[in-house]
């Protein structure tokens, strides 16, 4: 598998890229939809801004994040192909059922479930990338592959703009479990790649049992200051992006959006500002650690930085404020913008025989500690505001999110720092 280390990108690779970035934004758009026709659910179905955010956070992401493990693990050890259909289909049979919901318990039960579909997906797939592409591009193809997220995020918030109005958020849902059955089909006959090692120590790139897998990664987390602080450093940021769960009711309740305007243009600015901000962070995190020495992750506290004044105004601004797109423009940018280096530093630390697990890891980290502090905690902190007569409940929430989400920074920066370190001091162990 070395000829693989060349910088050449075959038409099947590109292939196997655009059918994996599809999935992942089938997998972002399925898991935004609450999200994104909030101001359609939350009447319809009378929930609470704590039933709202259990069923965005914690509810779905527990069983996303804790199965995403055991998915990482398998990923591991079988066919990582036929496991990301499976996943499809699942998740996406679920989507057209969470459709009939009456209520809170009839929503709750699918959502479960459909994060155990999902949590298939980025562990499996990252771990094809690290195994498929070179090395030196792996923040660029993680870009791209994350590029899904904006992608998906947008269309989400775009259906329910357009289409929402027309056909209802119910048969929004029907449809994208029928796309979703129809890709798993195409992705059960994809074959699977090879596995291959970035370090010339792992001699053996065959699969480990399960106890070698966990015991393994423990170990080489343990042993990478450099991951433990990138992991720290992206789940605190996640515990910002979780509230952003609640922008929606935040523009129609507190900024006097109407609905369906307010949807499109987010779902505009989610698109533009999410592919240019997955561009940036891939292309940009290789670069910096091309010209520097400097690990991926550094490139996020010069993003971060940068944006801060733009974000804060966005958070602080009025209605009618041009500050609300310019500053939302930033702030999706930025999100986009951490997925490829903090995905290519976490593939380059990993073994190869326990990439996928250590991804789960993080990921579990992300959902768990971060989104869900941040989707739940803001429903319940909402409530709780509300409940002391103060106003604009929202706002205060979300700006303490977002301040919070700058104790990423300096994780970030030591990350970077001690990057190069870490690489070379895991793989000789």
């Amino acid at each position: 598998m070395e000829g693989r280390q060349s910088d050449v990108i075959s038409r099947g690779d590109a292939w196997l890229l655009f059918l994996l970035t599809i999935l992942n934004v089938l997998n972002v758009v399925d898991r935004m939809l609450l999200s994104s026709f909030a101001n359609y659910i939350v009447p319809d179905l009378q929930l609470s801004n704590t039933e709202f955010g259990l069923l965005t956070g914690l509810i779905f992401l527990i069983f996303y994040s804790v199965m995403g493990l055991f998915m990482g693990i398998l990923a591991d050890t079988m066919n990582r192909t036929r496991l990301i259909a499976a996943g499809v289909a699942l998740w996406s049979i679920l989507t057209a059922v969470s459709g009939m919901a009456k209520g809170f318990i009839s929503l709750a039960i699918p959502r479960m479930f459909i994060g155990i579909g999902e949590a298939v997906m980025t562990p499996s797939a990252m771990s094809i990338i690290a195994d498929r592409f070179p090395k030196q591009r792996l923040g660029f193809i993680s870009g791209i592959y994350y590029m899904g997220a904006p992608i998906g995020g947008g269309l989400s918030l775009l259906l329910a703009g357009y289409l929402g109005p027309i056909i209802g958020w119910r048969a929004c849902f029907y449809l994208l479990g029928g796309i979703g059955v129809l890709l798993a089909a195409i992705m059960f006959f994809m074959r699977e790649t090879p596995r291959r090692s970035f370090a010339a120590v792992d001699s053996s790139v065959e699969t480990l049992p399960l106890k070698s897998v966990v015991r393994t990664t423990i170990k080489m987390i343990i042993g990478s200051p450099a991951l433990l602080l990138v992991i720290a450093g992206g789940t605190i940021f996640h515990v910002m992006m979780g509230s952003t769960f609640f922008d929606q009711l935040w523009f129609v309740n507190e900024r006097g959006f109407e609905r369906d305007q307010i949807a499109q243009l987010t779902g505009w600015l989610v698109l533009a500002g999410g592919i240019t901000g997955s561009l940036l962070g891939g292309i940009g995190g290789d670069r910096l650690m091309a010209k520097t020495g400097l690990g991926r992750s550094a490139f996020l506290c010069i993003i971060m930085i940068t944006f801060s004044p733009f974000i804060l105004a966005f958070r602080l601004s009025e209605v009618g404020s041009v500050w609300i797109p310019i500053g939302m423009f930033f702030a999706v940018v930025q999100m986009g913008a951490i997925f490829g280096p903090i995905f290519a530093t976490v593939q380059e630390l990993a073994p190869a025989q326990v990439r996928a697990t250590t991804v789960a890891v993080t990921i579990m980290s992300f959902n768990i500690l971060g989104l869900g502090i941040g989707i739940t905690g803001t429903g319940i902190a909402v409530d709780w505001v509300i409940s002391r007569g103060w106003a604009q409940p929202y706002s205060i929430v979300i700006l303490s999110a977002t301040l919070f989400s700058y104790l990423a920074v300096p994780c970030f920066y030591l990350s970077g720092r001690w990057f190069k370190r870490d690489r070379k001091r895991v793989h000789s162990t």
